[in-house]
């Protein structure tokens, strides 16, 4: 057995292995572990029934149970499957690629673009004025915009302040900025169900969370109790920054 075994099969264990453990980090920060779990369970039991066993009366309902399963593993997983695609998609070296086909340009946020975004945060912070701020990157936050009212406006300190102003029409939701550009606000985000998340954590942090579960998005947010500055990226908390560490997070 030990003599058979080749580097295409090292690859090829090692190939499942990263798939089982990328699909628990998936699974885990979405809240549905204990449904990854019970399928595990099921697909070793599934395997000592039909090859260890052989017991041919049960193995062929298991059988008939997994190619259904399939289909409904799509729908079940659809949110997994589609954040696990847009990773893929968004990983640098596809995002090279999608631009060196499409003559694209990288618009990456300059000091002069990230700095009113920052003094706006710091000064809405000192006046503890709840803000959430997602800055668009590789990921196109269309969807997101939509839902929203459409600015389409220079990024400016005071506009910002504007927005997330306690009476203002538009401070509950969130403000989009695309292409250097402030997009929409009082946009909807999708809220994060990570159980993971502190309980101290109010309704913006897991807004911002969802958004960047699913997309390479810079999520900032300004706490309405704290006055505390916050950034969600890529399914991680970066909290209580300065207004240096927020600059350097944002434009690194």
């Amino acid at each position: 057995m030990f003599i058979d075994f080749s580097l295409k099969d090292f690859i090829d264990i090692l190939s499942v292995a990263f798939l089982l453990y990328y699909s628990y980090k998936l699974m885990k920060a979405s809240g549905s572990i204990h449904i990854f779990t019970g399928i595990l369970m099921f697909i070793l039991l599934w395997l000592v029934v039909t090859q260890v066993l052989e017991m041919r009366l049960l193995g062929s309902i298991f059988d008939k149970l997994v190619s259904v399963g399939v289909i409904a593993l799509i729908v079940l997983f659809q949110e997994e499957i589609r954040r696990f695609l847009l990773t893929l998609g968004s990983h640098q070296h596809a995002s090279a690629l999608v631009r060196f086909f499409t003559r694209a340009k990288k618009e990456d946020l300059q000091h002069q673009d990230v700095m009113p975004i920052v003094m706006a945060c710091m000064n809405m912070g000192r006046q503890k004025v709840g803000a959430l701020i997602v800055i668009e990157r590789n990921i196109q936050l269309d969807d997101i915009v939509r839902t929203g009212d459409v600015i389409d406006a220079q990024i400016n300190q005071r506009l910002i302040e504007n927005i997330f102003f306690k009476n203002s029409p538009l401070h509950d939701g969130a403000m989009v900025v695309s292409k250097k550009r402030i997009k929409a606000a009082g946009c909807i985000l999708p809220v994060s169900h990570n159980l993971d998340i502190p309980k101290e954590l109010g309704l913006r942090h897991r807004a911002a969370m969802g958004i960047s579960q699913v997309s390479d998005a810079y999520a900032v947010i300004v706490s309405e109790e704290t006055g505390a500055i916050s950034v969600a990226y890529k399914g991680q908390f970066y909290l209580r920054l300065t207004a240096e560490e927020l600059e350097s997070l944002l434009t690194k």
